[in-house]
């Protein structure tokens, strides 16, 4: 396979990527959006102050789109969370573990 070969099969390769979530990035999303918050935290409603846009934050890599709001209706959450990082990681394997991400 010449040059141009091997940079058309990248150019497709990055092209099937392109709608699939980035974790990091996501996972970079949701530490700046909660990590005001005051912790511990022992409801959903405990985040809603530090949220830039409150309920109404938008969350958004690849395909992936959601407000805080709608975040909220499709994670389980075992509340309290000590840290930003424990409530990060969590909400990262929910939405991993139903294929959101």
């Amino acid at each position: 396979m010449g040059l141009c070969g091997v940079v058309e099969s990248f150019f497709r390769s990055v092209a099937k990527r392109r709608g699939m979530a980035n974790k990091d990035d996501l996972r970079e999303q949701f530490t700046e959006a909660f990590q005001d918050a005051d912790y511990p935290i022992s409801s959903p409603m405990d985040l809603v102050p530090a949220l830039p846009n409150g309920p109404s934050t938008k969350f958004e890599s690849g395909d992936f789109s959601m407000t805080a709001m709608e975040l909220n209706t499709k994670l389980g959450g075992e509340f309290p969370y000590e840290s930003v990082d424990a409530f990060v990681d969590d909400v990262i394997e929910q939405l991993d573990d139903q294929g959101l991400i």
